[in-house]
């Protein structure tokens, strides 16, 4: 498995993708992701702007994440504390193709992103999710990352993480 840059013609498989996370999203009970956003647009601007990755299976896209190397807005208002004030990297709209659901892909692809961040030298990530994304708070516990506190998207609170890496 390889993560890369997106590009312009995998657009559609990535909002399938995304598609199959909202409705399962819906299908666990969860408000996020049932307003409209993300939608194409959405991975167009990610696809224009550099931020849209793919990990690649036997040359199919089989997860999506926006990956954002920079500054994030909402999280410059915090209710706790991030564990720095470094560079970051910000992790959103992460997808898994529900034909690879269980296997541990969305764990590996945030593996691949932290070797991502070591080879661009930003040593810090920051990813928010949900208070009602089980599967994400586990994924994200299981990798060490720590509960900073809660940051607010479009007036909607949003439990906020960060991982420091080692390997500077």
């Amino acid at each position: 498995m390889i993560l890369r840059k997106a590009t312009f013609s995998e657009l559609h498989v990535i909002w399938d993708i995304l598609q199959e996370a909202i409705e399962q999203r819906k299908q666990d009970g969860s408000e996020q992701w049932q307003n409209g956003y993300p939608n194409e647009q959405t991975v167009h601007n990610d696809i224009s702007k550099g931020y849209a990755f793919v990990l690649i299976d036997n040359n199919v896209v089989i997860a999506y994440a926006a990956i954002i190397f920079g500054i994030e807005p909402a999280y410059n208002d915090i209710k706790g504390k991030w564990l720095t004030n470094d560079d970051y990297v910000v992790i959103h709209r992460i997808a898994t193709s529900n034909t690879v659901k269980g296997k541990s892909v969305a764990t590996y692809l945030f593996k691949l992103i932290e070797g991502l961040c070591i080879e661009q030298k930003v040593y810090s990530i920051k990813v928010d999710t949900n208070f009602d994304n089980v599967p994400m708070i586990k994924i994200l516990e299981k990798l060490s990352y720590t509960y900073c506190g809660e940051i607010f998207f479009s007036g909607a609170p949003r439990k906020a993480y960060e991982k420091v890496i080692t390997g500077r």
